[in-house]
C-alpha cells in the first residue's frame, strides 16, 4: 500500500507541475495514474484530500484557483517558480556553520524540519557539512508537547486556547491567546502574545500548560502590534530586578552558590575556639525567595537582616523540624510511571516521496553512483535501488514508454551507474519550506554563543543566503492561484520567514566571567592543552580541584558546558561553566584515553541510570515547579493541586538541601532516613534563630 501511494503521490506532483493551467480534481481523477483504485466519488475524494494534505506538509505549494469556468469547479497547480529552491552557493566557513545550525535541532520538534532542509540543499548540490567543528555541539530542546501546536499557530498566524497552572494555583484555567512568538530561555520555551480575556499581553511558560493546545482554524489572523520585540516581552514578563538587600553570614567552607550571588563578601575572622564565618551582602526580590536560598544550607548559613527575613525563615525551619517521617507513606510510594506521549511522526511514504524528489534533481546534475547517493542522503544501497525501481513506474499522464522516467535498473543494480532520463519535470530541487528555513535561521542564531564561531562573518553570511532561499519569487505570472495554510502555507512568502524568525528567540544569558571561561576553553580545545578547574559540584556544596582534558563545548539548555576526560573521576564529564570557579590552561598536551566517547545527549544533559536512588516528594501547588526544573521519572497528580513526584539522582544529599529549601511546600515521603535528615538538618539549622546564636 505504502509504495501504491508513493506512485500516485509522485504522479500528482509530476502532472501538477507540468500543466500550464489549474486541473479539476475531475480531470486529476481520470488523467493521473493510481486514482483509478478509488471505486466511488466519496473514496476518491478521501484519497485526494488526503495527497493534497500530506504533499503541503512535506513542502509542495499545491495552488487552487479557476477550473472549469462552466461548473465553477476548482483546480490545482503548482507552479515551478514557487516549487523549486533557488540557487544557493556556500563558502566551506558557510557550509560548516549550516551544518552546526542543523545539529542543534536533531533532538527537538523542529529535527525533522532541519533535517530535510539539508538534504534539500544537498540535492541542490550545496556541500552542507554535518560533520564539520565536531568538537562544537549546540543543542536545543523543546520538551514541552506544547512547543509544536504553538510554533504551528505562531507560524500560521492563528489563536490558541489552553488550560494553564499558575505557580501556587490549585487547577489550571483557560487562557485564549493570540500568540505573537515563542522564546527559549535558560532551557525553557515561553510564549508571548495577546491574552483576549485579560486584554493585555502576556508570557506563559509551556510547561505549565496542561492538555492539547487548540488552533483556532477560523476568524481573521493574528496581528503581531507594530514594533513589539518578542524576546523583550518575555523577559519582561519573567519577572522583576531584585529590590532589597538581606545581610547573610555564612560559614567560611560553605554557601558557595550564595557567595557567587553576593554583591560584597566581608571574610570574618578565624579562631581556635570557633569556624569562621563571612557576611555577605545578598540582593533579593521576594523574602520567599530568600528564605529557600538561606534555608537549603541547613545550619550553614543564617539571615542576619532583614527582620522580616529573619522571622519568615524561622518559621519555615520550625515547621520542617516538627514534621515526623511517616512510615505508611513511605510505603505507598511507588514509582509510578508518567503519561506516555507518541511522538508524530512522516509515514513512510511521505519520506520515500520527499527522498524522490531530492534524488532526482542530485542525480540529473551530477554524476554520481548508488553508493556515492546512498552516502550523500544517509541512505543504504539497497533504498536507493528501491528508490530508482519505483521512480521508473511514474511518469507524465498518459504513462507511455515516452510519459515515464526512464531509469536503466541493470546499471544502477549491475555497476552502480545511475541513468536517468525524461524527468526534467523534477530536476529542480524543492524549495525550503518555512519551517525548514526558520529551523536553520534560529540554528544560526544559537550558534551565536559558541566561541569561535560568535564573531564569524559566516553566520551572517548564512543567515542572508539563507533568507534569500527562502523567499518569493516574483513576476511569476500568477493568475490567481492561492495557497492553502499548513506547513508549505508561508513557503513562497519572504515577510513570512523573517516574521517567524523575528518571532522566535533564543536566548542564552551568560555573564562577562562566563563567556571569559568559555572563550578559554575553546582556547584549550583547539591547542589540545589540559586545563585544571577548581568546580562546585551541581549535587554538593563543596568544591572540587579537577584536571581535564578538553573533549567539547557544549549549549544545552540555556547553559554551557566543558565536556572532556575528568582524571578525578576517571571518566568522561560535562562541567557547567558558570560552576567553574577558576580555569588554568596548563602547559601539558591533553591525552583523552581512546576509550573515552562523547555523551549522547538526546535525553538531555541529566539521565537516568539504573544506580540512582529514588526520592518521593508531595508537592503542594506552589512548589509544581520542581516538576519543571529537574529530571522526574513519575509525576502523580493528588488533590488541591498536589502532585507526588519521584525524583531519582546519585545524590540523596541533594533532595535533602531541595526539601530544606522548600520548607512546608514540600515534604519527602521515601526514603525514611531522608525525611529524617531533612527534620533534623532542620532543628540544627533553626538554634541560629534562638537564644543560642551561632554558638
Amino acid at each position: 500500500m505504502s509504495r501504491k501511494k508513493t506512485e500516485r503521490q509522485l504522479n500528482l506532483v509530476i502532472c501538477l507541475l507540468a500543466t500550464r493551467r489549474f486541473l479539476t480534481a475531475r480531470e486529476i481523477r481520470s488523467t493521473v495514474a493510481g486514482y483509478e483504485d478509488a471505486e466511488t466519488d466519496a473514496a476518491f475524494k478521501r484519497m485526494f484530500e488526503r495527497d493534497k494534505r500530506e504533499l503541503r506538509d512535506s513542502g509542495i505549494p499545491i495552488e487552487t484557483g479557476g477550473g472549469d469556468v462552466w461548473s465553477g469547479e476548482e483546480g490545482y497547480r503548482i507552479l515551478r517558480a514557487h516549487y523549486r529552491l533557488p540557487e544557493i552557493e556556500l563558502l566551506a566557513d558557510e557550509a560548516a556553520v549550516l551544518g552546526l545550525a542543523a545539529r542543534a535541532w536533531r533532538h527537538a520538534a523542529l529535527g525533522e524540519a532541519a533535517a530535510n532542509a539539508i538534504l534539500k540543499l544537498r540535492a541542490a548540490g550545496v556541500p552542507v557539512d554535518t560533520d564539520a567543528a565536531p568538537a562544537l555541539t549546540p543543542v536545543l530542546g523543546t520538551e514541552e508537547p506544547a512547543f509544536l501546536p504553538i510554533w504551528q499557530a505562531v507560524r500560521d498566524r492563528r489563536p490558541i486556547s489552553f488550560d494553564y497552572r499558575k505557580p501556587g494555583d490549585e487547577a489550571a484555567r483557560r487562557r485564549r491567546l493570540e500568540p505573537w512568538g515563542v522564546v527559549n530561555v535558560h532551557g525553557h520555551w515561553y510564549v508571548a502574545g495577546y491574552d483576549r480575556d485579560r486584554r493585555d499581553r502576556r508570557v506563559f511558560r509551556m510547561g505549565r500548560i496542561a492538555g492539547e493546545v487548540e488552533v483556532s482554524s477560523s476568524g481573521p489572523p493574528v496581528q503581531v502590534p507594530e514594533g513589539v520585540d518578542v524576546r523583550t516581552v518575555v523577559r519582561l514578563g519573567r519577572g522583576s530586578e531584585p529590590q532589597g538587600l538581606a545581610r547573610v553570614r555564612v560559614r567560611a567552607d560553605a554557601g558557595h552558590e550564595l557567595r557567587r550571588a553576593a554583591q560584597r563578601i566581608v571574610p570574618g575572622e578565624h579562631t581556635a575556639q570557633s569556624r569562621r564565618w563571612d557576611l555577605l551582602d545578598l540582593p533579593y526580590t521576594d523574602v520567599a525567595d530568600l528564605v529557600g536560598a538561606v534555608a537549603r544550607f541547613g545550619d550553614r548559613a543564617v539571615i542576619e537582616a532583614p527582620a522580616e527575613a529573619r522571622e519568615a525563615i524561622a518559621a519555615h525551619l520550625t515547621e520542617l523540624a516538627a514534621r515526623d517521617p511517616d512510615p505508611r507513606d513511605a510505603a505507598e510510594s511507588d514509582d509510578v510511571p508518567g503519561p506516555w506521549t507518541a511522538t508524530r511522526r512522516q509515514s513512510a511514504s511521505s519520506e520515500q516521496l520527499r527522498r524522490l524528489l531530492m534524488l532526482v534533481p542530485y542525480a540529473l546534475s551530477h554524476d554520481v553512483r548508488v553508493p556515492e547517493v546512498a552516502a550523500h542522503f544517509g541512505l543504504n544501497q539497497s533504498q536507493v535501488l528501491k528508490d530508482l525501481s519505483l521512480l521508473w513506474m511514474c511518469g507524465l499522464p498518459g504513462y507511455t514508454p515516452g510519459d515515464l522516467i526512464d531509469v536503466d535498473l541493470e546499471a544502477a543494480e549491475a555497476t552502480g551507474e545511475i541513468i536517468i532520463g525524461n524527468a526534467d519535470t523534477l530536476a529542480q530541487p524543492l524549495r525550503l519550506t518555512a519551517d525548514e528555513a526558520a529551523s536553520l535561521v534560529i540554528g544560526v542564531e544559537l550558534l551565536s554563543e559558541l566561541p569561535g564561531v560568535a564573531d564569524s562573518e559566516a553566520l551572517k553570511r548564512v543567515g542572508e543566503k539563507l533568507r534569500s532561499a527562502a523567499a518569493a519569487p516574483s513576476g511569476t505570472g500568477d493568475t490567481g492561484g492561492t495557497r492553502e495554510p499548513g506547513g508549505a502555507a508561508a513557503e513562497g512568502a519572504p515577510e513570512t520567514l523573517e516574521r517567524l524568525a523575528g518571532s522566535v528567540g533564543v536566548r542564552i544569558e551568560l555573564s562577562e566571567e562566563v563567556r571569559e571561561v568559555q572563550r578559554r576553553c575553546d582556547e584549550a580545545l583547539r591547542a589540545g592543552q589540559l586545563v585544571h578547574l577548581r568546580y562546585l559540584a551541581g549535587y554538593a556544596d563543596e568544591v572540587t580541584e579537577r584536571d581535564v582534558d578538553p573533549m567539547g563545548l557544549v549549549v544545552h539548555d540555556g547553559h554551557a558546558f566543558l565536556e572532556g576526560w575528568c582524571r578525578l573521576r576517571g571518566d568522561v564529564r560535562l562541567f557547567r561553566l558558570d560552576r567553574v570557579l577558576d580555569l588554568t590552561v596548563l602547559p601539558e598536551t591533553a591525552q583523552v584515553p581512546a576509550r573515552a566517547r562523547r555523551r549522547d545527549l538526546s535525553e538531555g544533559v541529566l539521565q537516568l541510570s539504573a544506580d540512582d536512588a529514588r526520592v518521593t516528594l508531595d508537592l503542594d501547588a506552589s512548589a509544581r515547579w520542581v516538576t519543571e526544573e529537574y529530571l522526574c521519572s513519575s509525576v502523580r497528580e493528588l488533590d488541591g493541586g498536589r502532585v507526588r513526584a519521584v525524583l531519582r539522582t546519585p545524590a540523596p544529599e541533594w533532595v535533602c538541601r531541595l526539601a530544606l529549601r522548600l520548607g512546608p511546600r514540600a515534604r519527602v515521603v521515601a526514603p525514611l532516613e531522608l525525611a529524617e535528615r531533612v527534620r533534623e538538618e532542620a532543628r540544627g539549622a533553626l538554634s541560629a534563630y534562638g537564644e543560642g546564636g551561632l554558638g
